[in-house]
């Protein structure tokens, strides 16, 4: 079960695309289209095995998920909100930034929150309220004004909360590829958004990128993954509670520990074994195994190299000198420093964002963040000064390639006394 690996092989499997469901995504993403919201009552009765009156949960149902939790729960998410919160207001953008780069010329940045996004929050093995605030605190800080969620049904309490804290209006009990589709396209109930976010199962996933015509998304999220950097300073058993709780997120989660101590590896491996024998998702655990191992680097500088190959969703650094391994990371979705940075605090209540991206896209892509809910405009004010300042040079480019009209917009103001 806890096996040595190589680095590319690893790699190669945890790139595992859309192509095996694209038909049958094509075919849900068809009949919403022309079906609306009797299509997704069809889909959830068949897919959920849940047959359905309204897609839109009830304040009613709201309130009464408060009855149906423990008060520690609500209380503890109420605080995670708050730090959640708290970070990404510390990130969010200038409304507007404006400076004087030139005499007579004034440039800057205008920053907009998007109109609408639509949030899709996972349920079927295990409510996921820290992942309802991820997904929309973040729009609320960038002043996105409607905010949606979709979430299979039946929506758990717990969700059902996360959203209120957050300041979700609308909860719908839809889920899969067909919320996605209700979501980018509109149906007669749920209006279309602008973008979409939220982490999913391969059809989820799929769907948000055959959708990208009518909605933008945050990225493609997959099965979740955690690469660890020990060397002889490290704790093996940190290192083995941290594989077994990415573990038991999925059967298709996936753990690589990258390290320069086999002896390291060898012990968490025991660790492992023996943490997995009495843990209560045992199975999927245990399927998760079968995708993790670990590599034993011949120094540092290579496991680090190993670790921007990899550019894994969660990285944890469990070195001697941490912030030197943190100085050279170049592609990690989010990334937890010494042995107490235990990747579960990120997951709820330190503040940070726990969608990320999968697979090797924090090669190219960021985790979810205020700026993922906000578009930008350039802004220009130029006075007299300014269009004389730059007017030979905006002329003389425009004439060299046929755009007389562009410069004859310049001379002509140019000529005015």
């Amino acid at each position: 079960m806890w096996q040595a690996i190589t680095i590319e092989t690893w790699v190669e499997e945890r790139r595992s695309g859309i192509s095996g469901v694209k038909g049958p995504v094509e075919d849900i993403i068809r009949m919403v289209r022309e079906g609306g919201d009797q299509a997704l009552f069809n889909l959830t009765e068949k897919f959920d095995h849940v047959r359905l009156d309204e897609l839109l949960v009830s304040g009613r149902e709201r309130e009464e998920a408060y009855e149906k939790v423990e008060p520690r729960l609500v209380e503890s998410l109420i605080e995670a909100e708050a730090r959640i919160s708290a970070f990404h207001e510390m990130s969010r953008p200038a409304d507007m930034w404006l400076r004087e780069v030139s005499p007579g010329i004034t440039l800057g940045v205008k920053t907009t929150a998007l109109d609408r996004i639509g949030a899709y929050v996972p349920g079927g093995r295990a409510a996921y309220p820290s992942t309802a605030l991820m997904c929309t605190v973040p729009a609320r800080v960038a002043g996105v004004p409607s905010i949606c969620c979709c979430s299979p049904p039946p929506v758990h309490p717990a969700t059902l909360i996360a959203l209120d804290i957050a300041g979700v209006d609308e909860v719908y009990q839809v889920g899969g590829a067909q919320a996605i589709a209700a979501m980018a396209l509109g149906t007669e109930t749920i209006e279309a958004v602008q973008k979409i976010v939220g982490p999913g199962n391969v059809y989820v996933t799929a769907a948000k990128v055959l959708l990208r015509e009518y909605a933008e998304i945050d990225f493609p999220a997959g099965p979740s993954e955690i690469a660890i950097i020990a060397d002889g300073n490290s704790d093996p058993e940190f290192i083995a509670a941290d594989i077994l709780a990415q573990a038991e997120h999925d059967p298709h989660a996936a753990c690589v520990l990258i390290t320069t101590d086999e002896t390291v590896a060898e012990k968490v491996g025991v660790i492992v074994g023996t943490m997995t024998k009495s843990a209560s998702r045992r199975e999927i655990i245990e399927n998760a195994l079968n995708n993790s191992g670990y590599y034993v680097a011949d120094c540092l500088d290579e496991a680090i190299d190993a670790v921007n190959y990899i550019a894994p969703e969660h990285l944890s650094i469990q070195t001697g000198d941490p912030m030197h391994v943190l100085s050279r990371i170049r592609h990690a979705g989010s990334i937890f420093v010494g042995p107490n940075a235990a990747v579960a605090c990120g997951d709820f209540a330190s503040g940070t964002n726990h969608v990320l991206p999968t697979a090797g896209y924090a090669r190219t892509y960021s985790g979810l963040d205020v700026k993922h809910f906000t578009k930008t405009s350039t802004v220009q004010i130029i006075d007299r000064e300014g269009i004389e300042l730059i007017g030979d040079t905006v002329e003389t480019i425009a004439d060299a390639e046929g755009l007389n009209a562009h410069a004859e917009s310049v001379r002509v103001r140019r000529r005015r006394p």
